[in-house]
């Protein structure tokens, strides 16, 4: 605002007309702001700027969408523009990071493709992804496997490990079992060597469940779960270097219970979190989970 810089020039006896004329604007818009200094719309930026500033620090990996998501939940009623040229104003950027992925060798699929990129489900429990990740630390490289429902997008289980062998997915699938009891769930993944271990495809059939798996060479045929995977890369692995894996499991296991199911409002669930949307469709899962 340039106003004030019109008052410092008219003490030193620079003409108010002048100033302004140089400045591009007309001497009642300057004496307006004399009387009334502080207009009710600086007022309310000032209040909103000091809201968002709090919503990103609390997690300065969201970025304006989110953080619009959180001012209206909070009872603030805002535009996205708007909050979009106040974060501009105040440089409250989300974080960006070049995604990262395997390299994995596909072999014969064990299971039909039961989903055919169909990556959505009416209830919970339904359809299962999985999918697995990886990140290097100083020790050396650490591997996650996680299960995320297609209707809620939470992650109903998880196993990290120094190595990726078929106990990691195996791992991942028994917590996804023990939190949510599930029943003729549909389990979709890769032809990754761990899916189709023998061991995962007995606790698949052990639990009663059913295997699918796509086709080979084609990313899209999980594209729900590499979405969430460059979520974490954002947001967790590539903020910074990783001195153990321990530091790194701590860090991913906060982000996803903290912040991916508690915080991270989606717009594919009405801009509410995973865990407040599992509460309306079904208070007693989303509570026993």
């Amino acid at each position: 605002m340039m106003y004030p810089l019109v008052r410092e020039l008219a003490a030193d006896r620079i003409p108010v007309a002048v100033t302004c004329r140089v400045l591009g604007f007309s001497k009642q818009a300057y004496y307006a702001w004399r009387k009334d200094p502080v207009s009710r719309r600086d007022w309310e930026n000032a209040h909103l700027t000091n809201a968002a500033v709090d919503a990103h620090r609390d997690d300065p990996t969201f970025g304006y969408r989110f953080i619009a998501d959180d001012l209206a939940a909070a009872g603030h009623r805002v535009s996205e523009r708007r909050v979009w040229r106040l974060c501009s104003q105040q440089r409250l950027w989300s974080l960006h990071a070049k995604k990262r992925g395997l390299t994995r060798k596909a072999g014969p699929p064990v299971h039909d493709d039961r989903v055919r990129r169909a990556f959505t489900a009416p209830d919970l429990d339904r359809l299962w992804l999985t999918d697995i990740t990886e990140h290097n630390t100083a020790e050396g490289k650490l591997y996650l496997c996680a299960v995320k429902d297609a209707c809620s997008r939470r992650i109903v289980g998880y196993s990290i490990d120094a190595r990726m062998r078929s106990s990691l997915a195996v791992a991942a699938l028994q917590m996804a079992i023990s939190r949510r009891n599930p029943s003729g769930t549909v389990v979709h993944s890769d032809r990754g060597s761990q899916f189709r271990s023998k061991r995962f495809v007995r606790a698949l059939s052990d639990a009663g469940l059913l295997g699918s798996m796509g086709r080979v060479g084609a990313c899209a045929d999980n594209a729900a779960m590499e979405s969430f995977f460059a979520l974490l890369q954002k947001n967790v692995l590539n903020r910074r270097r990783w001195a153990s894996r321990e530091q790194l499991r701590l860090a991913i296991v906060h982000w996803i219970e903290g912040t991916y199911h508690r915080k991270r409002r989606q717009r594919g669930l009405g801009k509410l979190t995973p865990i407040e949307y599992e509460a309306i469709i079904n208070p007693q899962v989303a509570l026993a989970a």
